[in-house]
């Protein structure tokens, strides 16, 4: 009699516990996103076209969906051969993308720009997610930008409102991560990033505040304002006249009907 009470209240505990609903948890690993290898390949790639910048190498990283840093990359011979700073700013820049985009709506980093401002609409933004600086700094700089390099497996943090940072989006529209760019002017970065998401084919931006309705980014700054409160200044060189080129995003297969 004991025994079939409390196996009645063991039961009546698992109810009580369980969720009324269960809901999957978004894929949140590395496992789907390109690796090392793959990501050192494609920056270079993207590197090497037309950016309009200042034709300077670049540092490259990959976030998943939970934050955690799935590879780092440079372009150069060496890890010093761009510029140091820009390893963090990279990661940064995936952080931010990931962290504020969503199924419904990309922002890329450009995107921010103006609303960070003071008078903005999102203004103190760029204060709110520290970066971890124990993951930052950790490790023998020899190892940067390789597969071993330390930040891969930790959440960076940290919020970057400038070009170089694009959420990463699946043929089904899913956002699975994102990718930041460093070493180049602002604008550069944006379209060496651009180019880079686009050979990942991880580009199907659902919805974006750009006038072609995606991520891309957006140069309508008049006496230091944005008339659609997301556009990024430009920076000196040709890069809004490459970005003017830069492939569409891919689409998403409308669901077909049924018979």
């Amino acid at each position: 009699m004991m025994k079939k009470m409390l196996s009645a209240a063991l039961v009546a505990a698992a109810l009580y516990a369980a969720p009324a609903h269960a809901v999957s948890a978004p894929a949140q690993t590395c496992a789907s996103l390109p690796n090392h290898d793959a990501l050192k390949k494609m920056l270079i790639e993207a590197r090497q076209q037309d950016n309009g910048g200042l034709n300077l190498d670049m540092w490259g990283s990959i976030v998943d969906r939970s934050g955690k840093t799935c590879a780092v990359a440079f372009t150069g011979e060496t890890e010093d051969s761009q510029w140091p700073g820009s390893r963090i700013i990279s990661a940064q820049k995936a952080n931010t993308a990931n962290g504020f985009s969503l199924k419904g709506l990309a922002l890329s980093t450009a995107n921010l720009y103006s609303a960070v401002q003071p008078g903005g609409s999102l203004f103190g933004l760029q204060e709110s997610n520290p970066v971890n600086a124990a993951a930052a700094y950790e490790g023998d700089t020899a190892t940067y930008g390789s597969a071993k390099d330390p930040l891969v497996g930790k959440k960076i943090g940290g919020v970057n409102v400038f070009g170089g940072g694009l959420a990463l989006y699946d043929a089904k529209g899913v956002i699975v991560g994102a990718l930041g760019v460093s070493g180049d002017t602002s604008c550069a970065d944006h379209n060496i990033a651009w180019r880079l998401r686009s050979a990942m084919k991880l580009d199907f931006v659902p919805k974006g505040v750009s006038a072609d309705g995606n991520d891309q980014i957006i140069y309508d700054l008049e006496d230091g304002k944005s008339k659609g409160g997301y556009g990024h200044p430009t920076c000196g060189g040709k890069e809004a006249d490459v970005a003017a080129t830069l492939p569409a995003s891919s689409k998403v297969d409308a669901p077909k009907k049924a018979d």
